[in-house]
Formats: structure tokens, C-alpha cells, sequence
């Protein structure tokens, strides 16, 4: 029983869950949630993420078989597919649950976030549009945190901008990896048919631009610790694009990409109430 619960734990693709659970977490505490208030808003993006990566495992595990992917519980046989499916759509049901005290407002925006997940997995991973999701779930999920405070308030657009480049970044960075044998089973999202180098540097352009936007975003005041993260984050930026044009797409490609990532959002989360109109 114990085996079989954590197949089905490592079926929910528990690297970006638990990072864009803690990205939610960071906002939360940059916006001064209370303790109550950040920890439902970190059970409702979980079980959001959840969902969708269970939904990803369940639809994909016929095509994870057929290029004998080790990695993956549900096409290994460790944990039945339909157990996998039944938990995305429990998980589903009680991520939208949690977030309804977080008011209307926010569970909208969740829904739409999660509905961008699950449009992924059914399908738009094979299409030049791969990267909207994931521009549209990123772009929103500051929008989940700054609407559900107790005084409920809109991002400013370069807020969703920078959540979009992110999430733009975050889709290469997840497929970059998979490239071969996401195209023996006819996947063809829009790195695959840019190429490893040229979808690597549109990951670290949108990277950069992403810091630029959090560092002076309109009505950012002026913050040295901004102006660090704008240093380390384009110099991250630099190396990986110079590395990208001198040599075939590596590990430590992906590596500096999030590590540009998780500078943005730290700087994002250290912005405060600033990414609120």
C-alpha cells in the first residue's frame, strides 16, 4: 500500500508542484497573508498542481510506454492509470474547494489557471501554441495570491507579463529535456519545431526581460536588493545564452535557467504589496 502511495505521489510530478507551490507561498508572505490564510493558499495551488500533473501522467502514459520511460509510475505499471486519473479529478475538486475562502475572485482566476494545465495535457503540448498554458497559468498565479488577501487587489500588468515570460521559460525548460522522445510519439509543441538552441535562448530572452519588468516595473520604488537580483539573474542569463551558442543544449543549461526563475520570483515575492494596483 505504501509502494503504491508513493507512485502515485511521484506521478504528480512532484519537482514543478512543489516549486510553483512554494512560488505561491513566497507571494503570500510578501503580501502579508496571515499564518491561517498562506497556509490554505498553499493547499489550494498544491492540489491545483496536483491535477495537472496527475492529469499529465494519466493521458500520457500509453505514449511514456512506448518510449520506455523509467521515470514514470503510471507507465511502468507501479500504479494503475485509472487511480492516477481519479486522483487529477479528486485533486481537481479540492484545490478549487480550498480556494473558494480566498473569495470568487481567486477561485476564477484558479480555475482558469488549472483549466490552462489540463488544456496542455489534452492536447496543446502537440501544437506551435504549447506555450500559452503555461503563459496564461503563470501570468495568473500572482493574480490567485494578490486577490486572495482579505482586501482582495488586482495585479499591475507587468506583473502578468512577468508571470507569463516565467511561464514561457518554465515550458522550454520542461521540454528541452524530452525533445527525442517527445518526437517518436508525434509530440510537436513549439520547441520542437524551433530546435534545442533557438528554444533555449527564447527561454533565457524571456527570462531576462522578466527580471527587467519585476526590477522596474511601474511604480516599483527603487530597491537595492532589486538591483541585485537584476545582476545575478542577467548575468545567469548571459552565461547561459553565450554557453547555448558555443556548445549542444546541456544540463547546466536548464540549471541556470532556474536559476534565473527562482531569482524572479524571490524578487517578485520581495515586492510586496507594489504588484498590487
Amino acid at each position: 500500500m505504501a509502494k503504491k502511495v508513493v507512485s502515485l505521489l511521484l506521478a504528480s510530478h512532484p519537482g514543478p508542484t512543489v516549486v510553483v507551490t512554494v512560488i505561491a507561498v513566497g507571494l503570500g508572505i510578501g503580501l502579508g497573508y496571515p499564518p491561517g490564510r498562506l497556509v490554505l493558499l498553499a493547499l489550494a495551488i498544491l492540489f491545483g498542481q496536483l491535477s495537472i500533473g496527475w492529469s499529465n501522467d494519466w493521458l500520457d502514459a500509453a505514449r511514456d510506454r512506448a518510449v520506455e520511460r523509467t521515470d514514470k509510475p503510471a507507465a511502468r505499471g507501479d500504479v494503475s492509470v485509472t487511480t492516477v486519473r481519479a486522483a487529477a479529478f479528486i485533486a481537481l475538486a479540492v484545490g478549487l474547494v480550498l480556494t473558494l475562502p480566498l473569495g470568487i475572485a481567486a477561485l476564477v482566476v484558479h480555475a482558469i489557471a488549472i483549466a490552462s494545465g489540463w488544456a496542455y495535457n489534452l492536447g496543446l503540448k502537440s501544437t506551435a501554441y504549447s506555450w500559452v498554458p503555461f503563459a496564461v497559468a503563470f501570468g495568473l498565479l500572482p493574480a490567485i495570491a494578490t486577490l486572495g488577501q482579505e482586501q482582495p487587489a488586482w495585479p499591475q500588468w507587468w506583473v502578468y507579463a512577468a508571470g507569463a515570460l516565467l511561464g514561457v521559460a518554465a515550458h522550454v525548460t520542461n521540454v528541452l529535456p524530452d525533445l527525442e522522445d517527445d518526437a517518436r510519439t508525434g509530440i510537436r509543441g513549439l520547441p520542437h519545431r524551433l530546435g534545442a538552441r533557438p528554444s533555449g535562448l527564447l527561454a533565457f530572452s524571456a527570462l531576462a526581460l522578466a527580471t527587467l519588468l519585476i526590477t522596474f516595473g511601474p511604480g516599483l520604488p527603487v530597491r537595492p536588493v532589486l538591483l541585485v537580483g537584476l545582476v545575478i539573474g542577467l548575468a545567469a542569463a548571459i552565461t547561459g545564452v553565450v554557453l547555448l551558442l558555443r556548445r549542444s543544449p546541456t544540463r547546466l543549461l536548464m540549471q541556470l535557467i532556474m536559476t534565473c526563475a527562482i531569482v524572479d520570483v524571490v524578487m517578485l515575492a520581495l515586492a510586496g504589496q507594489s504588484v498590487t494596483v
